[in-house]
């Protein structure tokens, strides 16, 4: 048996809202690098949209999720997923909740902003799933384990990193790099389901983070500083060997299973931490026009909630992500 994990990210880019970083852990049959997770879950998920109803779409979030098309596809995937895994969450706190990490037991000191909650997480939660019913969900998680059995496969782990703006900013400053901070929350993740000592034959697939193309100081430090050895490093791919390791730095990573659900992951929960977000200011500014976070709109929003912002005491530290 072997280890095929995936890991990505979403909300790098916005200035408002959390960054999220998300790690999922497959067992498989043989080698990871030479096992098609795609084939083996075939009956239950594929990458173009279907119109079978027991049938998931598991792609990079930006074709499964747009505004118009809404949360239904995302929250299909990914509450069968939490289901393989036993977990049944009924709100976005036990979401959050049920896929937190431990990083700060590892190599990188991610801050020390982790127990900080923003304004608008305090005393406010939603209800899941949010859109679709939730018996539908337990045919599809029957259905996704018994492929699971037929096919060998056991979906061993999924981990979330929730970053909120304080947090981010302060490994922004710390780090004084944006990618760098990235990079260090990534791989705290990865660590923290990963044993670098185990010789389970692993293979690691992440997207690259803000253009880099050598991680093999970072992956040194993050293993104390055990042997990394670069197979190959540039823009399109950066692949190491760290042990019966093999660690993938690429582009478009999400054409991967385990990234993709992943990006699936990320998305959801982003997506829902802006939900409470809007709602939070709405309650202040009457007839506020919700907002993405991305930074057009977000500058948009921002001067919109200045008075309110002023008046409830929310520093710009809390608010706004400097970059």
């Amino acid at each position: 048996m072997g280890l095929l994990i995936g890991m990505d990210e979403a909300g790098y880019g916005p200035n408002l809202g959390p960054l999220v970083v998300t790690v999922t852990v497959w067992e498989v049959p043989g080698s990871p690098r030479d096992f098609d997770l795609w084939a083996a879950m075939a009956d239950v998920a594929q990458q173009s949209p279907s119109k079978e109803l027991l049938k998931l779409q598991i792609a990079d979030s930006k074709q499964v999720y747009s505004p118009g098309k809404g949360l239904a596809a995302l929250e299909k995937s990914v509450l069968s997923a939490l289901r393989l895994i036993g977990r049944e969450p009924q709100t976005l706190g036990e979401l959050s909740d049920d896929l937190k990490s431990q990083i700060s037991d590892f190599k990188f000191q991610i801050s020390n902003l982790e127990s900080q909650i923003p304004p608008w997480l305090i005393g406010r939660d939603l209800p899941l799933p949010t859109e679709i019913d939730i018996s539908l969900i337990g045919d599809i998680a029957t259905k996704w384990l018994e492929c699971c059995r037929r096919t060998g496969v056991t979906l061993k782990a999924i981990r979330s990193e929730i970053v909120q703006p304080e947090r981010f900013n302060a490994l922004v400053r710390e780090y004084d790099n944006k990618a760098l901070a990235l990079s260090r929350i990534s791989l705290n993740l990865l660590r923290s389901v990963w044993n670098p000592d185990d010789e389970q034959p692993t293979l690691v697939i992440c997207d690259k983070h803000g253009g880099r193309n050598r991680y093999d100081d970072l992956l040194a430090e993050v293993l104390d500083d055990r042997m990394v050895f670069a197979v190959g490093e540039s823009r399109e791919r950066s692949v190491y060997r760290v042990g019966s390791a093999e660690l993938r730095f690429q582009m478009k990573a999400e054409a991967n299973f385990p990234v993709a659900l992943a990006s699936l992951f990320c998305k959801y929960l982003r997506e829902l931490s802006m939900e409470v977000f809007n709602q939070f200011w709405s309650e202040h500014v009457p007839g506020l026009k919700p907002t993405a976070g991305y930074p057009v709109d977000a500058a948009r929003f921002r001067a919109n909630i200045a008075e309110a912002q002023q008046r409830l005491g929310i520093t710009d530290d809390v608010l706004w992500r400097e970059r």
